[in-house]
């Protein structure tokens, strides 16, 4: 019965066991469910009820470790609206999250930058709006881990901020431009969305424009705080720092707060802000920080969220609310003691016990499972949290790595400087002992030098003395000469070798004993042989003499003793410091065994780091090439394809870019080299490739579209050389790829086929762009003038056959007034120039308007060269048929042409011309006159043609039936020469005027059916026609005939 009893209390314990595990699950599904619902791909804003709820979990766990454990599966790379609503959720969860969340998200900073790289790659929406947000959260999650003081929601008091700056002026002017640095970050972001914003068709009433529009309402509550914060720091700027150092701060600042100000502007105008954030108004004018007083009148901008009214109506897929009290488990409970109660009425004990272990086996099974459950959680989360814990590892163990690569490196330069410094002391102390000795030396030299001037001096003093002596005592001299000696020897033996000191004493003692005997024999005997002399004095003297001398021995005796003892000592030291010497010579040798077999094995290492190195060059080079070829290869795909035909270029940029190509050809060759020499470095190499192949490929793609508009032969050349090009640049890839092949690796064949290409460019190019552009104003000058005198000339020789005809023709006259007419036009032409000249040239002067528009100056010289050209045509053909040796049609095409190139002279001159100008009408209204006068002379033409040409009457009434099928036959035969002829000559005329475009720099066109040149007359009927002059070439005025020449203007012709 007991056991019975205790079992509600177990089954109790394990059911409060399995709440805390349901609830715990219920947590886990709710925050999954509002994290997927808050982020995904849909174009819509994040719901403000998922937002709370994300944001309430990291405050229940205290961070969120949660959040980022379900965000992290998120396919963040592949959509970039999915990537978007990430970010912003991330950054309502920075902003009102626990405050460890932000030690949660430090450590996923690395993502969040890769996030940012990936999508700032990619032309996308979104992708460039995501790599904005990216980079401010990074930049927001630094500010405030560095400035752990300051919130994430930047709410904090003036006091904070003062502790949070210092006192210290560097770091008061840190913390401003990272102030700076984070506003900038904001602004950027906000001026982006609403430039998207505005050039899309989203408004901020529809879900695509709200989506971008709801991560601008954190950005307004962070400027607002950051602006507060900018001025703060920028006035305790000032009040520590001269302004002039402080420009660059006010003119940053001027700059954030105009952008801030349209910001707020735009965003207060938007329906979408209105009932959602009260955004405030910032100044007219920004705070004068040049004067203190300004700070009182500043006023912090305040941001105010309003209180939603209405109570937000649950969805249909959202998760049920969660209950206040679990009470399913207490339920649960009183009916099982109630159905334990009665049974107990009814069953046995043993049943009971039985039943009992039967719930209990349940609850067990049940709670394993759960337990099984939270454990793979535990697990998958364990899981991840060591991937990123081994990843920081292996970035731990980078740092060390260099750390102790730095350290190894600091180690041997201080060891290095220690051995310097070593080697320093060392010769410093070796100099200055030496120099002591030097100075002991000297001073013990200046001694003995000092002593043996005052032997000197005694013993010239003992040599005057004994002078008086001589005669009488001879061994009195002989005993001074040996002491005379005896003191030069010492003196020798002192300088030299101080050992021998004892032996010279020595000596000097015997000496001195045989000279005292020999002087007492001496007086003995001098007082023996003349006792009547009277010596007292004279030996007296020399007794006083020898005490003198027995004195400076007994000196010099001790001066050899104190030498002695100097020497001695002198013979320890040097003993002592040549053991130390031995000591510090083993000990050197011991350093630089060590340090020899460190530098082999640096020496090994740095082999292996540089045959990595080599590799790792080599393979980037394999990279670079690989790239390449496929940019030359994509290239060279474009030739076939046949969208490309649609595509043209011009011959000066396809020389342009082939003589750019030949630059990055040298320096490809001159990178090949430097690598050849150097294989540890291959960025030369590397960044010339990258420069040739993008620009070999756009010479190859523009000599394509360049032949698009050439003749067929140069197009076929051009298009073989630009596959000649890509051959051989592949074929250069190629050997860089091998380094077998590496070493005779040479662009020269690169360079022969891309000086093709700009060979055939240069032939492609408009002859007219010969001419030097300095020259133009030059020549339009120069062209006029000879225009308007080949029409004065004109005018005179017209003038003159006119008089010539009235007085030897007369019948039918051809008025012939476009002479007056193509005056005037040329006058009109001339005047408008100048007016368009000065017009346009502003402060330049005409040569330098002239040179600025090359083309039209270029077009105006053909075209005032064809009507000058025209005139005088004209001339010489009425001239010619006034000698009838020229023909009617001559006349006729020389009109046409003075037409067509009276039109190019309009048309040259509207382009520049003003509309309203009265001289472009007036130009127009002489280009009309011109047309009418030439149709006028055509007509004419035709009309006298008609009336002189002879009509013979066909009369075959006296031909038999074989001679009319005779005659017959003979005009088929002149029909079909004629025909042939005809055609041969249309055939020629289009042969012509191909050859006349393309020395005129026009691209050919279908013929139509307008005549722009004059037609050439058949062979053998006609005088030789000029072609018309190319362009920027000066035709060769007509000169007048050696006969009298005749007016085309009206003539008179029998019959």
């Amino acid at each position: 019965m007991n056991s019975i009893r205790q079992v509600p209390t177990r089954v109790k314990s394990r059911r409060v066991e399995a709440n805390l595990g349901a609830e715990r699950e219920h947590f886990d599904k709710q925050q999954l469910s509002s994290i997927s619902k808050a982020i995904n791909s849909a174009e819509t804003p994040v719901k403000e009820k998922h937002a709370r709820r994300i944001i309430l979990g990291t405050h229940r766990e205290k961070g969120a470790y949660t959040f980022w454990s379900y965000a992290l599966g998120f396919p963040l790379h592949s959509s970039s609206i999915l990537c978007w609503k990430f970010c912003n959720v991330l950054h309502k969860v920075l902003r009102d999250g626990h405050r460890n969340v932000l030690q949660d998200c430090m450590r996923h900073h690395s993502s969040l930058v890769e996030i940012g790289k990936l999508w700032s790659n990619l032309h996308d929406r979104y992708g460039q709006l995501v790599a904005l947000y990216s980079k401010l959260l990074c930049t927001k999650m630094e500010f405030h881990t560095k400035h752990s003081d300051i919130p994430p929601n930047l709410e904090v008091t003036d006091e904070v901020l003062e502790r949070t700056a210092g006192t210290d002026i560097n770091n008061v002017f840190q913390l401003t431009v990272e102030v700076f640095d984070y506003l900038d970050s904001e602004l950027r972001l906000a001026e982006t969305v609403i430039r998207q914003l505005n050039t899309s068709i989203a408004i901020s009433t529809l879900t695509s424009g709200q989506c971008r529009l709801s991560p601008l309402i954190q950005v307004i509550q962070d400027c607002s705080h950051l602006y507060h914060f900018t001025v703060k720091l920028l006035f305790k700027l000032h009040a520590c720092l001269p302004a002039d150092t402080l420009q660059g701060h006010r003119e940053r600042f001027h700059d954030q707060f105009h952008s801030l100000k349209t910001f707020f502007n735009k965003a207060r105008d938007m329906m979408y802000f209105k009932r959602l954030i009260q955004i405030p108004k910032l100044p007219d004018s920004p705070p004068n920080f040049l004067h203190a007083a300004s700070l009182a009148k500043h006023v912090k901008p305040v941001v105010v969220i309003p209180d939603e009214e209405e109570p937000e109506q649950q969805d249909d897929d959202d998760d049920d609310p969660e209950p206040l009290i679990e009470v399913s488990d207490y339920l649960v409970s009183a009916c099982d003691l109630c159905q334990h109660t009665m049974t107990l009425c009814f069953l046995s004990d043993r049943d009971l016990q039985i039943e009992s272990l039967k719930r209990d086996l349940e609850l067990l099974r049940a709670e394993l499972e759960r337990v099984k459950a939270e454990a793979q959680r535990y697990i998958t989360q364990l899981k991840s949290q060591i991937n990123s814990l081994e990843a920081e590892l292996e970035e731990q163990r980078a740092q060390k790595q260099r750390a102790l690569v730095e350290n190894e490196q600091l180690r041997m330069e201080l060891e290095a400087t220690r051995r310097r410094n070593a080697e320093h002391e060392s010769l410093q102390t070796t100099f200055i002992e030496a120099e002591k000795r030097s100075q002991a030396t000297e001073q013990r030299y200046n001694k003995l030098k000092e002593k043996h001037t005052e032997l000197v001096a005694s013993h010239a003093e003992l040599l005057r003395k004994s002078a008086d002596t001589a005669k009488m005592l001879t061994v009195t001299q002989q005993t001074q000469d040996e002491v005379e000696r005896t003191k030069q020897q010492l003196s020798f033996e002192i300088d030299r070798i101080k050992q021998e000191a004892d032996m010279k004493l020595e000596e000097q003692k015997f000496e001195m004993e045989k000279l005292r005997r020999e002087l007492e024999e001496k007086m003995a005997e001098v007082t023996r042989i003349k006792g009547t002399l009277q010596t007292s004095e004279k030996v007296s003297v020399l007794s006083s003499s020898m005490t003198a001398l027995q004195a400076e021995k007994e000196r010099l005796m001790r001066s050899v003793s104190e030498k002695e003892a100097e020497l001695s000592s002198l013979r320890q030291s040097a003993q002592a410091q040549q053991s130390s010497l031995q000591q510090e010579r083993e000990r050197s040798s011991r350093e630089l065994g060590e340090l020899q077999g460190k530098l082999q094995e640096k020496s090994s290492q740095e082999e292996q780091l540089k045959q990595k190195l080599l590799e790792e060059q080599f393979a980037l080079l394999q990279g670079t090439v690989a790239e390449a070829e496929n940019i030359i290869q994509d290239a060279v795909a474009k030739l076939d394809d046949p969208l490309h035909v649609r595509c043209t270029s011009s011959p000066d940029y396809l020389i342009s870019r082939a003589e750019a190509t030949l630059g990055s050809v040298d320096k490809v060759k001159k990178g090949h080299a430097d690598y050849l020499r150097n294989m540890g470095d291959a960025g030369g190499l590397l960044r010339a490739l990258t420069q040739f192949s993008h620009l070999a490929a756009d010479t190859i793609i523009n000599g394509s579209a360049t032949a698009h508009m050439a003749p067929t032969d140069h197009a076929d050349r051009l298009t073989e050389n630009c596959r000649g090009c890509a051959t051989e640049s592949l074929q250069f890839f190629k050997d860089l790829k091998s380094k077998t092949t590496l070493q005779r690796a040479d662009p020269a064949s690169i360079r022969i086929v891309i000086q093709k290409i700009l060979y055939l460019g240069q032939e492609l190019r408009p002859k007219g762009s010969d001419v030097r552009q300095e020259e133009l104003g030059d020549l339009v000058d120069k062209e006029m003038a000879a225009t308007s005198a080949a029409i004065e000339e004109a005018v005179r020789r017209i003038d003159e056959m006119m008089n010539q005809a009235r007085k030897d023709t007369t019948g039918i006259k051809l008025e012939v007034n476009e002479r007056f007419a193509i005056r005037m036009l040329i006058i009109a032409s001339t005047d408008l120039q100048k007016e368009i000249v000065e017009g346009g040239r502003g402060a330049a002067t005409i040569k330098e308007f002239y040179a600025r528009n090359s083309r039209w100056t270029e077009g105006l010289i053909s075209a005032a060269k064809a009507v000058g050209w025209g005139a005088t045509e004209m001339v010489e053909s009425a001239d010619k048929v006034v000698l009838h040796t020229g023909k009617y049609e001559e006349l006729i095409v020389c009109s046409h042409e003075i037409a067509a190139s009276t039109a190019q002279l309009v048309a040259a001159s509207k382009v520049k011309a003003d509309r309203n100008s009265t001289r472009l009408t007036t130009l127009q209204q002489a280009s009309r006159h011109v047309n009418q006068m030439a149709a006028n002379v055509v007509a004419s033409t035709r009309t006298g043609q008609e009336h002189l040409e002879e009509k013979d009457t066909m009369d075959f009434s006296g031909m038999s039936l074989i001679k009319l099928r005779k005659e017959e036959m003979e005009s088929q035969v002149k029909v079909l020469e004629l025909e042939s002829h005809l055609e041969n000559e249309r055939l020629r005329l289009g042969e012509l005027r191909k050859k006349h475009y393309e020395l005129a720099g026009v691209p050919l066109e279908p013929e139509g059916n307008g005549v722009r040149s004059p037609s050439p007359a058949p062979a053998g009927t006609m005088s030789p026609k000029p072609s018309k002059p190319a362009l920027m070439k000066k035709p060769a005025l007509a000169q007048k005939p050696t006969i009298p020449s005749k007016s085309m203007v009206r003539m008179v012709t029998k019959r």
